[in-house]
């Protein structure tokens, strides 16, 4: 069926599994997801982009991966005489930069502080992979500067998404959904509970500037803002790798996320009397595969968290459509079974799910072919903390657990999630947990940038109180950042971290 009912107990009800056993049941799903089709791709796969997106997540990713295994390799040299000599010429080799020397002096009277080293390494291929985002623009696609167009055409002036802060979902919007990273807001929180007030005061600011600047379009174009929250699941280990904010109950995820949704709308009705401005759209994600569902809205907005389209199904069902006639072919399905199923979204809000189902079907094809229908890393498998509020360029998976707060008792819960999250993935090995801080500004605005700076330092405050023994026992570290956004082929500025080094606090 490709409109489907969230059953709690089969969602539930399937044992956890030793890691061998996870394996083989992950690479038994790879086959089970090619959905009985014969070898190849969808005919609605974009291919060449797939293997450009591969080839970018690959790297990116292959820049952190290596940090370990080369302190592995430099930790063996400490004690040998021309120990900085070798340590420097292999980071070069391995890692594509220097250390910074003062931390690898006097190993022969101390041991080499390998966790600062490994946090530093971290921050610094951060940096570069930030700065390579904003002045190469590596995922621009040249057909970004028409999507404003289509979502107008669909009847929507704003796309503002908030995905849970789970890393398998950072890439949500470039990959799993393949829109313009530029053309959507982005706003992550555990569980996809997002900050209500936050986004009503984006609604306001957006129609504000509507009505002044007559950006994105003017007021009196009949047009809405649309607001989304992804939640996620994990079909593969329902019991353990699900949303951690809502104990890995798929059911719960959607219905919390569902309920933020109808807050924000009621909201913007009782505070402005103008909820017809409003629509609302509620998608979850097999990070399994990324997959995605999308919740059916009726005519008036309103949604049933157990109703949804299953973009597996709409990938089986279409296989063997021709490519001039894929657009239709999903367009014709969602159509058919919104009515078999009693709801009646808009026109283009038929149109903007069609696209999203399409887009998604590349997605499903990237998983397939890369991994074989199924991640092997279906747990977390983040490189860092981002806190604070920005880091646009994060869009591959698991590469950042997202904390986006203003003060650190306002994302309290977030920042829990995330160090218990590294407390398995680091801490537990005697690693630390790398955060980077960050806050954007408006560089336009006089003072800006320094109010930006003092942000981060007091975040990193009250994180360190928060976390006082973790901090303490250089198992928590820190790399604060800025950035201004109304320049966008500017990179990032670093203006401090709590590893002293000249190397550091220069910006890397």
């Amino acid at each position: 069926m490709l409109v489907g009912r969230q059953n709690t107990k089969a969602m539930h009800s399937r044992p956890m599994r030793v890691r061998g056993a996870a394996d083989a049941a992950r690479r038994q799903h790879g086959s089970h997801f090619a959905l009985g089709q014969p070898g190849g791709h969808h005919p609605l796969t974009y291919s060449e982009e797939n293997a450009r997106l591969y080839q970018y997540e690959s790297r990116s990713k292959g820049g952190f991966d290596k940090i370990e295994q080369v302190l592995r390799q430099i930790a063996q040299h400490q004690h040998q005489v021309d120990f900085i000599n070798q340590a420097q010429q292999i980071a070069k080799q391995e890692l594509g930069f220097a250390l910074p020397e003062i931390m690898l002096e006097n190993t022969w009277i101390s041991p080499l502080d390998v966790r600062a080293l490994y946090a530093w390494c971290v921050f610094e291929t951060y940096s570069r992979y930030a700065n390579e985002f904003y002045n190469d623009s590596p995922l621009a696609r040249q057909d970004d500067a028409g999507f404003q167009g289509f979502i107008e055409s669909c009847g929507f002036h704003t796309l503002d998404f908030s995905p849970c802060a789970d890393g398998r979902l950072a890439h949500i919007i470039r990959y799993v959904l393949r829109l313009p990273y530029k053309g959507v807001r982005r706003k992550s929180y555990a569980g996809a509970m997002f900050d209500v007030e936050d986004s009503l005061h984006k609604w306001i600011k957006t129609e504000f500037t509507r009505l002044r600047e007559g950006m994105p379009n003017s007021v009196d174009q009949n047009t809405r803002y649309l607001k989304a929250a992804v939640y996620h699941y994990s079909t593969s280990q329902p019991d353990s790798e699900g949303c951690a904010a809502h104990g890995s109950d798929a059911v719960a995820a959607a219905e919390g996320a569902l309920s933020r949704l109808l807050a924000f709308r009621q909201g913007v009705e009782n505070s402005f009397c103008c909820g017809a401005s409003i629509d609302l759209l509620l998608i979850g994600i097999d990070t399994d595969n990324d997959s995605i569902r999308i919740h059916l809205p009726n005519a008036n907005g309103d949604i049933d968290s157990d109703c949804y389209v299953d973009a597996k199904e709409v990938y089986s069902q279409t296989f063997n459509v021709s490519k001039g006639n894929g657009k239709a072919a999903i367009s014709e399905l969602v159509e058919r079974l919104a009515v078999t199923k009693g709801v009646q979204p808009s026109s283009g809000m038929i149109k903007l799910i069609t696209r999203l189902l399409l887009n998604n079907i590349s997605q499903i094809d990237y998983v397939r072919t890369y991994y074989n229908g199924c991640y092997s890393d279906i747990g977390h498998q983040e490189r860092f903390i981002g806190m604070g509020v920005g880091f646009e360029e994060v869009q591959l998976r698991n590469l950042t657990y997202f904390a986006y707060l203003r003060t650190v008792e306002q994302g309290a819960k977030d920042l829990d999630v995330g160090i218990k999250i590294f407390t398995g993935l680091n801490i537990g090995r005697g690693l630390p947990a790398p955060v980077v801080i960050r806050y954007d500004y408006h560089g336009k605005v006089p003072g800006a940038r320094e109010r930006a700076i003092a942000r981060c330092k007091c975040l990193e405050g009250a994180l360190k109180n928060r976390f006082s023994d973790l901090s303490a026992q250089g198992m928590l570290h820190t790399l604060l950042v800025v950035r201004d956004c109304q320049v966008e082929s500017k990179g990032i500025e670093v203006v401090g971290s709590s590893i002293q080094t000249t190397a550091a606090q220069g910006g890397h």
